[in-house]
């Protein structure tokens, strides 16, 4: 392992940065571990240009932990919806508490500490204790991850442990000594991974611009910039189908509050049947010949209530669209079927309840169930965004 390269590799990039970083982000150059902590979550899975877009909204509603504690989780929800990875809303709520409850709305300065917040894993805490206290903690998303591997020809895939481990070694060895230096070269190192030393399109295979580590980067001098790092082959993502209820009165709809613990958990969605996996070359739902029954609709979705009263206010159910949502570790096929009611009937769960269409934008919704109803309300001239 270069020995020069891991001297000279903090002011190499930090030099970088200063000339082709990313300048002028919202999130850049605040010391608010607060204000931190809320773009490390929000750009975890999410594209930078979406949370351009997002963070400064998110900050303005939610300006302090202290009030970001206090909101109710729909609140947050909602504001959330259409960022995806919905565990992060409820852990920012859930995080937010812990703060105030237990450090009296201060941000610990110590990793350590960070990482035992909810939602904070050793990555993102080492960020905040970085941006927001200069502390000389070091980080390994998988930006960095890439860049170290091609950097000193790390082989093995990065997700074993051991491999894993030896990057978080190499990450606190290659830390500046000056911790002024810690908030720029943290920012260096994620937008050198983000913009130049990309998955699939690095500079240095392109005559466009001249990487300042090429003759130093022992993936490039192997010949192996686009096989490190190592990765494990994915299986196939297993693909599922549903059935869900969209049952309205007048212009109230039925959504029932998903469990916690569920893909979209805490959200406001449409009744679902259980999901059924989707064998091989099999017709994504029903066969288009085959249509439900609203008795058999209302058993699927909601087997645990009393349906004889529903069923009598009930006019006949109609096939709606069949909306395919990607995740990132499966695939759903939703067959929407559509049920208009006489009555607001009243149902035992707690978690089902009418609302209003003008009202949605007040809920967090599955983004591909907040764009059907919202083709519903544009049909009656309304939106439901906020």
């Amino acid at each position: 392992m270069s020995e020069a390269l891991i001297k000279h590799l903090a002011a190499k990039l930090i030099a970088w940065h200063g000339k082709d970083g990313r300048q002028g982000l919202p999130w850049q150059s605040i010391r608010d571990p607060y204000a931190v902590w809320v773009s490390e979550i929000m750009l975890q899975q999410t594209q930078v240009a979406t949370v351009l877009e997002r963070y400064p909204r998110f900050m303005k509603r939610f300006p302090t932990v202290k009030k970001l504690a206090a909101a109710p989780l729909d609140d947050v929800l909602a504001e959330w919806a259409g960022l995806g990875y919905y565990t992060r809303a409820r852990n920012l709520h859930a995080c937010a508490k812990q703060v105030m409850e237990e450090f009296g709305g201060k941000f610990p300065n110590d990793p350590v500490l960070l990482e035992q917040l909810k939602g904070i894993g050793r990555s993102t805490a080492g960020a905040i204790a970085a941006f927001a206290f200069h502390e000389r903690a070091p980080i390994l998303d998988a930006n960095v991850k890439r860049i170290l591997a091609r950097l000193f020809g790390v082989d093995g895939a990065i997700q074993e442990k051991a491999v894993n481990d030896d990057l978080w070694q190499l990450s606190k060895t290659l830390l500046p000594k000056n911790t002024l230096d810690m908030p720029v070269y943290t920012q260096a190192l994620m937008d050198f991974g983000a913009t130049w030393c990309t998955s699939r399109k690095p500079v240095c295979l392109s005559e466009a611009r001249k990487c300042p580590f090429e003759k130093e980067c022992q993936a490039n001098l192997s010949d192996q910039v686009l096989l490190l790092p190592r990765k494990v082959i994915k299986a196939k993502s297993p693909e599922f189908n549903c059935d869900m209820l969209l049952l309205r009165h007048g212009d109230s709809v039925l959504l029932q509050r998903r469990p916690d613990k569920a893909i979209w958990g805490g959200l406001w969605s449409l009744p679902e049947s259980d999901w059924r996996a989707k064998e091989k070359n099999s017709k994504p739902s029903f066969s288009k010949s085959v249509d439900l029954t609203v008795k058999e609709l209302f058993q699927l979705v909601l087997p645990n209530e009393k349906i004889s009263s529903v069923i009598k206010s009930c006019k006949p159910i109609e096939r709606g669209v069949e909306i395919k949502h990607i995740f990132t570790h499966r695939r759903l096929w939703m067959q929407i079927w559509h049920v208009t009611s006489g009555d607001a009937v009243k149902f035992s769960d707690d978690d089902l309840k009418w609302i209003p269409l003008r009202q949605l934008g007040n809920y967090g919704l599955p983004q591909p169930i907040k764009l059907l109803l919202q083709g519903l309300n544009l049909a009656r001239g309304d939106d439901l965004r906020n």
